[in-house]
This record gives structure tokens, sequence and C-alpha cells, in this order.
């Protein structure tokens, strides 16, 4: 360049219509020439321009930029610099447009430790970081392990790094040095614990020194011993209100109107057996066919629920049912053939646990909640009128029009 400030200018006048990244080797020629301490670097000022006032996110620019600060003895551009990302403003951009490994690689170079863990810690490297910040600044390894929040496994592995560097920096002998490491405990906002540090220590160090922090650890442990011991025996109470509230549901009842109809078949409820069949796997009340009676009031014979429950509810649902109905009958015609003579009773004995377990699993499908007062009366709105096997009664109801030979006499009424 023949005159660096005018030529700077007359760039920075053009502003977009130049490209920068096509100066590049321009501006080469410039850096590679001696320049005294207070002059004026005239490529940086007008890269500063090209990322500040342009906008430019031309990854050459903001690398030579980046290379340029690295070079200066004052640290505090580059880490200016790195902090600000200037892509961070943009929705799904880059959050800075130089390239990392190539800062890494020239900060390094130039030994500006600061921005090489800004950089590490930039790619998520953070285990690096803090080892760099540690033979940097103590302060900044402590920043740089407070900045992981979404990760508390890798957050208390860095803080545990710290907290060896500390202990291990003076040998962790003298009692000022293990009153330091212990007082750091309290910055990791208790993450760490004595316990977590004792390793750390040589093994003559005396007990004496870790007293009151190891008691106080132990007291930590107790209240949290307690409140499990609260908590469980919660858990325990809590398990016997509902072994009593499920032995009181066994000895529930209720009573009946013998004039009690049931909700289906409009029949009494107390229908003896003649009347009303009484169905398989169901144990009859002396000639009374089995009934379910709800909270609500409702009742309803047993084969008539099932009836209504299987033609309301879902194909899945009624094909349940109807398969748990088949299981018991043949499970009751196998125990009705044992006890008719060549059985021994014994097979009988050990098949009732499996015939109460369906007779509960088919109480359970049909009679979980009041056919007229839970979720299948809802269900039903979606429902026709007339099924499709109710056309014969459909037809039955169909108003014929007269034919027209047939006169319809008047009727006359005296008062």
């Amino acid at each position: 360049m023949l005159d660096a400030y005018e030529t700077v200018e007359s760039w920075m006048m053009a502003r977009n219509k130049l490209n920068p990244g096509k100066l590049i080797p321009a501006m080469m020629r410039y850096v590679s020439e001696p320049h005294a301490k207070n002059e004026t670097h005239e490529v940086i000022k007008y890269l500063e321009f090209c990322v500040k006032d342009l906008n430019n996110e031309d990854p050459g620019v903001h690398n030579l930029l980046l290379s340029l600060y690295s070079k200066k003895a004052d640290e505090s551009q580059l880490l200016q610099f790195l902090d600000t990302k200037f892509g961070s403003g943009q929705a799904n951009g880059p959050e800075f447009f130089y390239e990392p490994q190539y800062a890494l690689r020239l900060c390094l170079q130039a030994k500006r430790m600061r921005a090489c863990v800004r950089i590490y810690s930039m790619m998520s490297m953070h285990e690096e970081a803090v080892a760099l910040a540690l033979r940097v600044d103590l302060e900044l390894a402590k920043a740089e392990a407070d900045k992981v929040e979404d990760d508390e496994e890798l957050r208390k592995k860095l803080w545990l790094k710290v907290a060896k560097h500390v202990i291990e920096q003076e040998k962790g002998v003298k009692r000022e040095n293990i009153k330091k490491a212990i007082e750091f405990l309290s910055e990791t906002n208790n993450l760490l614990k004595i316990e977590d540090i004792l390793p750390f220590f040589p093994d003559f160090v005396l007990i004496d020194d870790f007293k009151e922090e190891i008691c106080k650890s132990l007291k930590d442990y107790n209240s949290q011993i307690e409140q499990l011991k609260a908590e469980m025996d919660d858990a325990t109470r809590g398990a016997d209100n509902i072994r009593s509230d499920i032995g009181a549901l066994a000895q529930r009842f209720t009573v009946i109107d013998r004039e009690e109809e049931c909700g289906v078949c409009r029949r009494k409820i107390l229908t003896v057996g003649g009347l009303h069949q009484v169905g398989r796997s169901y144990t009859s009340v002396g000639h009374m066919a089995p009934f379910y009676v709800f909270p609500c009031g409702h009742a309803f014979h047993a084969n008539c629920l099932i009836a209504h429950v299987t033609r309301c509810t879902s194909q899945v649902q009624a094909a349940r049912i109807l398969n748990l109905q088949k299981q018991l009958s043949l499970m009751d015609r196998k125990a009705a053939k044992d006890n008719g003579g060549t059985g021994n009773g014994e097979s009988t004995v050990s098949s009732a646990p499996t015939v109460d377990k369906l007779r509960s699993q088919l109480d359970d499908a049909v009679a979980s909640e009041c056919p007229f007062c839970g979720d299948l009366m809802i269900k039903e709105i979606s429902l026709p009128f007339i099924l499709p096997g109710e056309s014969v009664e459909k037809a039955s109801w169909e108003i014929k029009p007269q034919p027209a030979s047939q006169k319809i006499l008047p009727m006359t009424m005296s008062i």
C-alpha cells in the first residue's frame, strides 16, 4: 500500500461496493511490513469496520482479524472479539464466523492462554478449558467449571479437578491450606462434600483438621435419613389405609327391594331360576339368578349386563368378555364332570384359584362401572337408534298408506 491511511479511508467510503475477501492479499502485504508500536494498524481498523459496521460474515475476514489480534501484546481486544460472537444474533446461524480450530492453533502459538480457555469453552471442551485455566488463573478455572449447568456429573467432575489443584498446590499439609480447601467447598454450592475431597489429602493429615466439616456432613446425612424414614412411614400408612379400604369394600352390602327391576330386561331382580336362566360360571343365590347392584342404585341380572355391555362396548372388549365367558364355561363343565364320578376332587380344588381369577377379570370387564351412569352410556350416543339386526322390528312400525277405495268416516261427538 502506497498510503495505507488514504487507501483504507477510500475502502471504508465504498462500504459494500467492495468485497473485503478479495482485498486480503493487499492487506497481507501491509501486515508483513514493520510498523511502529503506537502506529494505528490500518488493516485492523478496516477489518473492524467490515465486521462491526458492515456485518461481514466472510470467515476469511474474521480469521485474519483474529490472527492480528493474537499478535498484539494486549490480549483484551482478542478476548473481547471472542466474547462478542458476531453471529449469535441471527436465527439458525453460527455464533461465530471464524474457524475455532484455526483460532485455537493461533492462540496456542502466540501463548494467549486466556483466549485458548475461551475457545475450548466455545467448543464445549470443558475439561480441557478447566485444565488449561488452572495453569493460568484459579478464578478463571472456577468460572469455567461453573459454566456447565445441564450436566451435573460433568460439573462435579470439573469442580473435583479444581479442588484437587487447590489441595495439591501447597501439598495440603499446612493447617491454613487445609482450611482454605475446606472453605473451597462452600464455593461449589453444595455440589462437593468433604468426603469427595478427602482422597486428595495426604494420609498423615490429622483428622482434627476436618472434625468440624465431618460433623457437619454427618449431620446432613442424618437429616436425609430422618427424611427418608418419614417418607417410608407415610408410604406404610398409605398402604395400610388402602388395605383397610379393600377389606371394607369386600364386606360392603346393599339392600334390594323385592320389586326392584333389572335395568335391561325390566324383570324383577329377585327372579327365581325358573323364570330367568342362571348363566354359567355364576353362583346362584338359592333359586335366584345372579345379579349386579351398583352404588348408584341400578341393578342388572348378570346375563343381561353381559349382553348389554357386549353390545355397546368396542369389538376388542366384547371379544375379551366372550373369551372369558368361554373359558369359565369350559372349566365349569370340567368341574362338573370331575364331580360326576370319575374324578377324586383334587383337580377341582386346584382349579378353584384359576376360576376365581377369571371370574374377577370378567367382573372387572363388565361391572367396573354402571352402564347407565358411566362412560358406556356416553359412548352409546354414537350408536344408531335402530341396529342393523332390528330391521324386522323397524318394518313393523312403518305407517302404510291407506288404499284409495277406503273412506274415512267422520266422527261426531255430542256433549
